[in-house]
């Protein structure tokens, strides 16, 4: 690898759950990067509290144990075995990717295995310190290879709670930045008055790509019949009946995604869908019914019409999404809500503005690496 090999290191390939949105933003990203002129290679890192997670057995690790969440986990098992392996086969093929998994303990080791100094932590939650139980090192850039050497790319703070203390904790990591790249705005103000290097809230990596770049990876088309796609990150009974009731009006089939490989009589289950597949099935969808941020992005890709529907703990980046698309008010919480048609000229002028914003950011972080 050359001088140009910058490391990404972000929340993907070790999950509790594959994740379409984590995996999108971070091959977003590494065509982004490659397209100014650098080597981006995928860095396999696993935070603490992930480190025994396994993804073909979620269910003893998982934050939500709702019961209903569980039964359905359950009866996915199948599903989502084939679905890791075809996401293991997404990591390795789609990108350079680090030859070994690093952790806490051996991370440094890095520099001489893949000759990579210089880092790019984000997109995705990486700041959030609920998820992670505490501040993950590697997504904050504390460990002395990277010291100094790293830019974050869009990366979020989630909805974390800081005791004082994890504040103080949070302005020394801040300090191991050149410049700090924020999806949201929550907390754009507050880092800046911690540190002097260039803040700047930027869109996910996901928006910085347009529909043609995604089409070279999407698969073919998958389901012959018109059809709704719902894809739900978190059960939502009310969801899940406004969806049945726009397939019936509009006589359409419903393709499910969620966790749920078992769905009603006239369902399609897909859970087993890769990342080609997943982008195929918003793609050629009649509409999209979703509560997943990246949803209802790959949604907006696509112009599909779509219902975005609110989610515990996910409000604060969907809601700034809408926002961004100039789509305030449209999110729907019952399915009662007025719905409206949406105009994709104009949702696409907002984003071009951003993505200009966002692509100058990093390239100017880039080069201060």
């Amino acid at each position: 690898m050359s001088n140009n090999t910058i490391g990404i290191v972000s929340y993907n390939i070790n999950c509790n759950f594959t994740n379409y949105g984590s995996a999108l933003q971070s091959w977003a990203l590494n065509r982004s990067i490659m397209d100014f002129g650098y080597e981006p290679v995928l860095v396999d890192y696993c935070p603490k509290v992930l480190e025994n997670a396994d993804a073909l057995n979620p269910i003893k690790q998982m934050w939500d144990k709702d019961s209903e969440i569980v039964r359905l986990t359950e009866m996915s098992m199948p599903a989502i075995r084939e679905n890791f392996y075809k996401f293991e086969d997404f990591y390795t093929n789609r990108f350079r990717r680090t030859a070994k998994k690093y952790f806490d303990n051996d991370f440094s080791e890095i520099v001489d295995d893949e000759k990579v100094e210089r880092f790019v932590c984000g997109s995705d939650t990486i700041f959030c310190i609920d998820e992670f139980k505490g501040f993950a090192e590697g997504y904050y850039a504390n460990f002395d290879c990277m010291k100094g050497k790293s830019i974050s790319y869009a990366a979020s703070f989630g909805d974390s709670h800081f005791s004082d203390d994890d504040y103080k904790t949070l302005k020394q990591r801040l300090q191991n930045f050149k410049a700090l790249g924020l999806r949201e705005n929550d907390m754009v103000d507050y880092v800046k008055s911690q540190v002097n290097v260039l803040v700047q809230r930027t869109i996910d990596p996901t928006l910085l790509l347009k529909q043609d770049d995604y089409d070279t990876i999407a698969a073919e088309r998958l389901v012959v019949e018109k059809y709704l796609l719902l894809y739900s990150r978190r059960h939502n009974a009310q969801m899940y009946a406004f969806a049945e009731k726009i397939a019936k009006e509009r006589k359409l089939k419903i393709v499910d995604i969620s966790l749920k490989a078992v769905g009603e009589k006239d369902h399609i289950p897909y859970y087993q869908a890769g990342v080609e597949e997943f982008l195929s099935l918003v793609k050629y969808a009649e509409c999209v019914v979703t509560n997943s941020f990246h949803g209802i992005i790959l949604s907006v890709q696509y112009r599909r019409q779509f219902y975005g529907f609110t989610r515990q703990e996910c409000n604060t980046k969907i809601n700034e999404l809408m926002e961004l698309f100039g789509l305030s008010g449209c999110l729907l919480v019952t399915g009662d809500e007025k719905t409206l048609e949406i105009d994709y000229e104009k949702v696409h002028s907002n984003i071009d503005k951003a993505r200009t914003k966002s692509l100058e950011f990093l390239k100017k972080s880039l080069e201060l690496l």
